[in-house]
C-alpha cells in the first residue's frame, strides 16, 4: 500500500462516515494562534473549534495535516522512525460521538481498510491517576470489549502514556491507543504496549476531550465532549509496506537514492553514511514545505529554526562530498513526490530554489572556517583532558560561524566530548536580553481575549459584521461581561491610562457582544475600528476602545462614559469615520506596495507582516537584500501612478479554489474556508488579495503614498514603512518647509540646496583632517576614562568599546594612546555614523600567544555589521554596513577575546 493508497483510504473511509474533509493549514499556524511557531498536530489549526471559539464547519470532520516538530532534531537519522516533517491523519468529533463510535471506526478501518488481523491489534487504555481522582476508564474498556477485544488485549497504561493535556489547566482527557503485534521475533513473550520495545507498534491514538482542569488538579466534566485522534502515514506506510525504517519507504526511498547518486556511497554499509542520507532525507523533505509555505531563513523564530535544519542538511551534505546546488536537487524530488498531494510545492518551486542557492552559498562561505575553529577547539580539549568545549566558544561558533548549537552538539559528540550547554545558554539570553525591549502588552492583551472568548462561548450567538456596508447601525447589545474589572484595580490587564486609575467600584472597561455590529475587529494587521455605542434615548454612552477578533466572531471592548448597558438593549454603533477613511486608505495603499515590490524584485517577495493603522503602514516583506534609493524611488512611483489613474477597488466573494485559480495572494499564516473575500484593484493584472480588511472604493481617495524608511526586519526580511493620505500630504508640506529653510540658511536656490550641503560636508572633512594633523583626533573622547572600562579576564587587560571619533584612522590613533596606558591588552574600538562602521582590534603580542588574535576577533565584530576586514594577528582593520548594530558587534568581539583567553 503506498503512502497516497494510505492517505486515501483514511480519508474516504471517515468521508463515508459523514466527516467532511478539510484541506491541511499551512505549517505557519494562524495569526491569531501565538502557542507555538508551527503546526506541531493534526488538531493544531481545529483549537478554535475545540475551544468553542469558532463554529466548526461540521462536527465531523478529517484531515492529512502536514505536520513539523523539532525536539528531537539531533536523534534524526540515528532512529528508524523519527522524523521534522511528516503527514498526521486524523478523524474529529466536535461535540457529536464519543468514545464508542470512536472505537469502531477505528477497529473497522484498522481491519477492513488497513488488513490487520484482529489478533494481532493491542489496544491500551487510561488506568486511573489518585492524584486526579480518577478510576480506570471503564467506558473505553466496554467500548473495545463489545467490538470483540479480548480483555488480555487491553491493557491499562498510566497517566503519563494514557492521558492528554495541553497544559497545566484546560481540556483533557484520557486516551486509547491501537498497537500492532508486529511478533514475537521483534522481541520477548513478556513484552507489552505501552512499554519501551519493537514489537509492539503504537499506529493510532484515540483522545477523549471529557475533562477541563482548573485549578491544576481539579477536574470538572466538559459540556460539549470531543474526539481528537491522531494516526502518522509515514509510520503506518512502514508497517505496510514491511520495511524496517521510515526512511525505506516510498516518499524516502528516492531521495536516499538521490543522496547515493550524488555521494556515490551505498545506503546499509555504513552508519556515518545511512545516517547522512537520512538526515538529508528528512531535512530536505521538512525546508521545502516549510520554505513553500512561506518561511524564510532568519535569526529569529521560525526563520531561525528554519536555518537550523537547513544548515544541518548541509553540514552532512558537505560531509558527503555532494556537489554545490544539492539542496535544490533534494527540493525537486520532494516537488515530485509531493505536489500531486500539496500542489503549493509546484507553485512555489521558484522561491525555494532561490532560498536554498542563497543559504547554501552564504553557509558554504562560513562553514569551512567554522569547522575548522571547532577542530581546533576540540583539539585543545583533547590536549587538555578537558570534558568538552566551553560555551562561549559554542555561543562564537553560533554568532560568527552560523552555527546551530545542536550541529555543534552532534559534531563534539562524534568526538566523545561535550559542550557547556548552561554557559551557551547563559549567553543567548543575555545576547536576546540585549536585542529585544522589555514589554508587558502581551500578558496583557492575552488575558483580554481570554475574557472575550469566555464571553462569547456563553453568548450563544455569533455577531454579524455590518462594517463593510456601513458604518453606522442600530442594533442589540446580545451579552455584556457578567464580571468586567473594577476601576479600583488600575493592574488589571483591561485597564490602563486613565480608565486604569479611575476608582468607585464600577466598570472601567467593559466587554460586551452586538447582534451586529459595524467595527471591524483586529486582524490581518489591520487595527481594530474606534467609535461611540449609544443607547436608544440616550439613557447610556460608550467609547469603543477594541475589537476582539475571535475567528469569524468579534467582542467590542468598550469605556463607559455615562449610564449602564444591559443585555438586550437597543443601541446605536458609529465607527469614526474618519479613522477608519484613513486606515482603508493605508490598507488599499499596502496591497500597492506589494504588487509594486513584487513587479520590481520578483516573485519570491511575500508579505511576512504587517501594521495597518491610521496613522501609517508598516510592510515586512520576504527579500534578501537591502532596497537602493532607485528601487524605492522606483517602487513609491509605481503606487503613486496607480493611485492617480483612478483605479476602482472592489471586494468580491468567491471560492479559494477560484482565487487561487485567478492568482490572487493569500497570507501562509490566515486560515481561509471555502468562500472567501478577495480584494483586487482595477481589472486585478497587478494586484488581487484575499483580504478580509477594509479599502477605499477607488485609489484616487488615497491621494499620495510615501515611502519613510526601508530597514531590515529580520535576516531575510525587509520592512518598509509609510503614510498615506493627509499624512503623506503633511509630510511632503514639512519637507518644504525645510527646503525652504535650507535655501534661507545657505543663500542658495532650492535647485542649489544639494550642491551647496556637499560643498560644505567636504569643507568640514578638511577641518577634520586639519584637526587631526593637529592631534587632536579624538573628538574628546576621555582616553584615561576610557582605559579605566578595561575588565580583567584571565589575567589579561581586555576594552571593546564604540566611541565617538570622526573615522577609522581616528581610531588608529586612540589604540594606540590606549596601548601605551594597559599594557598587554586585547583592545577593541568601533565606531559608526552615515551607514558605514569602522572597527580597530590591537592585540599585544603575550597575548598573541594565548590564541587571540586580531584578525579573528574583528572578523567575528565585522560580521555583526553586514561587513569584513582583516590583518595580522596584532593588528587588524575592518568595516560594516549596519552601524545600528554596531553594539552588538562590540559584544561578538569581546565574547571572542574571552572565549580564546579561556580555552
Amino acid at each position: 500500500m503506498t503512502s497516497d493508497d494510505i492517505r486515501r483510504t483514511f480519508i474516504e473511509f471517515f468521508e463515508q462516515q459523514g466527516h467532511l474533509r478539510l484541506s491541511s493549514a499551512s505549517l505557519v499556524p494562524a495569526e491569531l494562534d501565538p502557542s507555538a511557531l508551527f503546526t506541531v498536530a493534526g488538531m493544531h489549526p481545529l483549537k478554535p473549534y475545540f475551544q468553542g471559539v469558532e463554529k466548526p464547519p461540521r462536527q465531523r470532520v478529517t484531515t492529512c495535516q502536514k505536520t513539523f516538530r523539532t525536539p528531537d532534531i539531533e536523534i534524526i537519522g540515528t532512529t528508524t522512525r523519527h522524523l521534522t516533517f511528516f503527514e498526521m491523519l486524523g478523524n474529529f468529533s466536535f461535540g457529536d460521538y464519543f468514545k464508542r463510535e470512536a472505537a469502531q471506526f477505528a477497529w473497522t478501518l484498522s481491519r477492513d481498510g488497513f488488513g490487520f488481523s484482529e489478533e494481532d491489534i493491542w489496544i491500551t487504555v487510561f488506568a486511573g491517576d489518585a492524584e486526579l481522582g480518577l478510576g480506570p476508564d471503564e467506558e473505553a474498556i466496554q467500548a473495545w470489549l463489545d467490538l470483540g477485544v479480548p480483555r488480555e488485549r487491553i491493557v491499562e497504561c498510566p497517566r503519563e502514556e494514557n492521558f492528554w493535556q495541553a497544559g497545566p489547566t484546560g481540556p483533557c482527557g484520557p486516551c486509547s491507543e491501537l498497537y500492532l503485534d508486529r511478533g514475537v521475533e521483534h522481541g520477548t513473550p513478556d513484552d507489552l504496549p505501552g512499554a519501551d520495545n519493537e514489537r509492539f507498534l503504537e499506529y493510532w491514538n484515540l483522545v477523549f476531550m471529557q475533562l477541563d482542569q482548573n485549578p491544576v488538579g481539579v477536574l470538572t466534566p466538559l459540556p460539549a465532549k470531543n474526539i481528537d485522534t491522531g494516526m502518522g502515514l509515514n509510520r503506518m506506510a512502514c508497517v505496510l509496506q514491511d520495511k524496517a525504517t521510515v526512511f525505506e519507504t516510498d516518499q524516502f526511498a528516492p531521495l536516499i537514492a538521490l543522496g547515493e547518486e550524488l555521494s556515490g556511497r551505498r545506503y546499509g554499509e555504513q552508519f556515518a553514511t545511512d545516517k547522512a542520507l537520512r538526515v538529508l532525507a528528512d531535512h530536505s523533505r521538512a525546508v521545502t514545505f516549510l520554505l513553500a509555505d512561506g518561511v524564510v531563513p532568519s535569526n529569529e523564530d521560525r526563520g531561525y529554526v528554519l536555518r537550523r535544519v537547513m544548515r544541518r542538511a548541509i553540514q552532512h551534505g558537505r560531509g558527503l562530498g555532494l556537489p554545490t546546488g544539492f539542496m535544490e536537487r533534494y527540493a525537486t524530488v520532494v516537488t515530485e513526490l509531493m505536489a500531486p498531494e500539496y500542489p503549493e510545492l509546484h507553485e512555489q518551486r521558484e522561491l525555494v530554489r532561490r532560498w536554498l542557492a542563497s543559504e547554501e552559498e552564504s553557509f558554504g562561505h562560513t562553514l569551512e572556517q567554522g569547522l575548522r575553529r571547532l577542530d581546533e577547539l576540540i583539539a585543545r580539549a583533547r590536549d587538555a583532558d578537558a570534558e568538552g568545549i566551553a560555551g562561549a566558544d559554542a555561543f562564537l561558533l553560533h554568532d560568527t560561524y552560523g552555527f546551530p548549537i545542536d550541529m555543534t552538539l552532534e559534531i563534539v559528540a562524534e568526538h566523545g566530548l561535550g559542550v557547556d550547554e548552561a554557559g551557551f545558554e547563559s549567553l543567548m539570553s543575555d545576547q536576546r536580553a540585549r536585542a529585544r525591549s522589555a514589554g508587558g502588552r502581551g500578558a496583557a492583551q492575552s488575558g483580554l481575549r481570554e475574557r472575550a472568548a469566555s464571553l462569547a462561548g456563553g453568548a450563544g450567538f455569533a455577531t454579524e459584521f455590518v462594517g463593510y456596508e456601513t458604518t453606522d447601525a442600530e442594533t442589540t447589545i446580545g451579552a455584556v461581561e457578567a464580571e468586567a474589572p473594577d476601576a479600583s484595580d488600575p493592574t488589571h490587564p483591561a485597564l490602563s491610562g486613565e480608565a486604569g486609575r479611575r476608582a468607585g467600584g464600577r466598570p472601567a472597561r467593559l466587554l460586551l457582544k452586538l447582534l451586529e455590529s459595524p467595527f471591524y475587529a483586529t486582524g490581518g494587521g489591520q487595527v481594530a475600528d474606534g467609535g461611540v455605542l449609544e443607547c436608544a434615548g440616550g439613557g447610556c454612552r460608550g467609547r469603543v476602545i477594541d475589537v476582539i477578533r475571535l475567528g469569524t466572531d468579534q467582542v467590542v471592548e468598550i469605556e463607559p462614559q455615562h449610564g449602564t448597558f444591559e443585555p438586550g438593549e437597543r443601541v446605536s454603533a458609529h465607527v469614526d469615520r474618519a479613522t477608519r477613511h484613513a486606515t482603508a486608505c493605508n490598507h488599499t495603499g499596502t496591497h500597492l506596495l506589494h504588487a509594486a515590490l513584487r513587479r520590481l524584485l520578483g516573485d519570491h517577495v511575500r508579505q511576512a507582516g504587517s501594521y495597518v493603522g491610521p496613522d501609517k503602514l508598516r510592510f515586512d516583506f520576504t527579500h534578501g537584500a537591502s532596497l537602493s534609493a532607485q528601487e524605492l524611488r522606483a517602487v513609491e512611483d509605481d503606487v503613486n501612478a496607480w493611485i492617480l489613474e483612478s483605479h476602482p477597488v472592489r471586494a468580491l466573494s468567491t471560492t479559494l479554489d477560484e482565487a487561487k485559480r485567478l492568482g490572487a495572494m493569500a497570507l501562509f499564516n490566515e486560515k481561509y474556508g471555502e468562500i472567501v473575500r478577495m480584494v483586487e484593484v482595477g481589472d486585478g493584472s497587478f494586484s488581487r488579495e484575499l483580504c478580509g480588511g477594509t479599502h477605499v472604493r477607488n485609489t484616487a481617495e488615497i491621494g499620495l503614498l510615501r515611502i519613510l524608511v526601508e530597514t531590515s526586519s529580520a535576516a531575510n526580511v525587509r520592512r518598509i514603512e509609510a503614510i498615506t493620505g493627509s499624512e503623506a500630504v503633511g509630510f511632503v508640506r514639512e519637507r518644504d518647509r525645510e527646503l525652504q529653510q535650507a535655501t534661507e540658511l545657505l543663500r542658495v536656490p532650492a535647485e542649489r540646496v544639494g550642491e551647496a550641503i556637499r560643498q560644505l560636508r567636504e569643507r568640514v572633512r578638511e577641518l577634520e583632517r586639519a584637526a587631526r594633523r593637529d592631534g587632536s583626533a579624538n573628538g574628546g573622547v576621555d582616553v584615561d576614562q576610557l582605559a579605566a572600562a578595561a575588565t580583567q579576564t584571565a589575567g589579561a587587560s581586555v576594552l571593546a568599546a564604540a566611541v565617538g571619533v570622526a573615522d577609522g584612522d581616528a581610531l588608529l590613533q586612540l589604540v594606540d594612546r590606549l596601548k601605551g596606558k594597559l599594557g598587554d591588552a586585547a583592545i577593541v574600538l568601533g565606531r559608526g555614523g552615515e551607514g558605514r562602521v569602522d572597527l580597530v582590534a590591537s592585540v599585544a603580542p603575550a597575548l598573541v600567544a594565548r590564541g587571540v588574535r586580531a584578525g579573528e576577533i574583528v572578523k567575528a565584530a565585522a560580521a555583526v555589521v553586514g561587513g569584513g576586514g582583516g590583518g595580522r594577528d596584532t593588528l587588524a582593520r575592518a568595516g560594516g554596513r549596519e552601524p545600528e548594530r554596531l553594539s552588538d558587534a562590540i559584544s561578538a568581539a569581546q565574547a571572542a577575546i574571552e572565549a580564546a583567553l579561556s580555552g
